[in-house]
């Protein structure tokens, strides 16, 4: 079992946007996208004002992947076409399949809004295969008590379990394409270690604190990028740190991606404007 090398490790970028501190460091000017995996954002540790405007993502489309967003702080609320609706808190995941097609917005709970407070989060784009890009849509909002926690053997790590299997648990997210997504929280000189399948892609990006991963030194947010050979991998913490590993099977198909729209032609991407402005992907008048 040899290590898998790594790559690069691509620092987040921050984007340029009116009240909000995102950081993106995928897709860069170093990876287009880690097929299956097409964008993180990382926004905050942002401190909300009490009575503030909430997130500004007011009712949109999306076509031909998943969006996932997993909460550290704060909370985070979805409501779309399909009628479906809810908030999840620190340690909550929302894995959204647009499939089809769906109109959704995300903001914060009126209580958050009201109150103010920290909000942190994740998004991740997944791509879906193109047998799957026409699958129905469909939300799944995971509080934190039903994600699964493993305690790692320091006694003081743990591992929190949100699709697919590790350590012998297994997450409560039905994901279509088997992907597995698990947060990691090691303190000072914690460990993990894992086999990744041969073929299958790792994402693995450090939200904060700094550790070693197979050897190379990775601070705060930073992507790390593997190389295909090899299959185990190996963290070791310097000080207490948050990471986000998920794997997931490359589909090696033509990708297309155009704003909320991500398909195998451009002619699918017009078959997804069209359908969006003539109301197939149904109606959202958000509050």
């Amino acid at each position: 079992m040899s290590l898998k090398p790594v790559r690069r490790r691509i620092v987040a970028e921050p984007l340029e946007q009116e009240y909000l501190t995102t950081y993106q460091p995928l897709p860069s000017r170093f990876a287009e996208q880690l097929d299956p995996f097409l964008l993180l954002h990382h926004t905050g540790p942002e401190a909300l004002e009490p009575a503030g405007r909430g997130l500004p993502f007011a009712p949109h489309p999306h076509r031909g992947f998943e969006t996932v967003t997993f909460v550290f702080a704060g909370d985070v609320r979805h409501h779309d076409s399909r009628g479906n609706s809810g908030v999840v808190g620190a340690g909550g995941v929302q894995w959204m399949t647009a499939g089809l097609g769906i109109v959704h917005s995300e903001n914060i709970s009126r209580e958050l809004r009201e109150a103010g407070g920290t909000i942190e989060y994740v998004q991740l784009w997944i791509n879906l295969p193109a047998r799957l890009k026409r699958t129905q849509p469909r939300y799944q909002g995971v509080t934190t008590e039903q994600v699964p926690e493993v305690e790692l053997a320091d006694g003081r790590s743990r591992v929190r379990v949100v699709a697919g299997s590790l350590l012998g648990t297994t997450g409560p997210v039905d994901s279509l394409t088997g992907i597995q997504a698990v947060v990691l929280e090691l303190a000072a000189e914690g460990q993990f270690q894992t086999t990744v399948e041969p073929g299958r892609t790792v994402l693995l990006y450090v939200l904060r604190g700094n550790l070693t991963v197979n050897g190379r030194g990775v601070g705060s947010r930073t992507l790390v990028e593997f190389e295909p050979e090899g299959t185990a991998i190996d963290l070791q913490a310097t000080e207490a740190a948050t990471v986000l590993y998920c794997t997931g099977q490359p589909y090696h198909e033509p990708l297309v991606w155009q704003g909320p729209y991500v398909m195998n032609t451009q002619t699918e991407i017009m078959e997804a404007m069209r359908d969006y402005q003539m109301g197939r992907m149904g109606m959202l008048f958000d509050e």
